[in-house]
């Protein structure tokens, strides 16, 4: 019994939270906040650092054009998370998968931990897309 009335709760507030997994406003803010000052506020690559970097910060904004007008959604993903052994710039840029799941002293086992982590790099990858030209 306790088994149902725990999995009734969890389908309740399944049904009423909103879902921010793919949130480009979120991403948004994540950008502003982690991304802008190498890759800049429009994501073209010029941010504030850009010229301190020994490579020059992708232009965020050309990853369709590059990939026959197909955003790569899956390669954007393993850069953001970089735990999964892709890395952006040749090994510079930090691995966010790690910085997101260590800035709120998240337990690297813990289910929730995990997914809210995926949730912040699948919104800041959704947000990357919004801004294509």
């Amino acid at each position: 019994m306790r088994f149902i009335t725990s999995l009734a709760a969890f389908a309740a507030l399944t049904v009423t939270t909103p879902a921010f997994a793919q949130n480009a406003e979120v991403g948004k803010r994540l950008f502003d906040q982690y991304c802008s000052s190498c890759h800049g506020l429009e994501g073209k690559g010029d941010g504030a650092m850009a010229e301190f970097l020994n490579i020059k910060p992708s232009d965020l904004t050309a990853l369709s054009a590059a990939n026959d007008g197909e955003y790569p959604m899956l390669k954007v993903i393993h850069i953001i998370d970089g735990r999964t052994g892709v890395r952006g710039h040749g090994g510079d840029m930090p691995v966010f998968g790690d910085v997101f799941m260590e800035e709120g002293g998240h337990d690297p086992n813990s289910y929730t931990d995990v997914l809210e982590t995926r949730g912040r790099v699948l919104s800041l990858a959704t947000y990357l897309e919004s801004i294509q030209q």
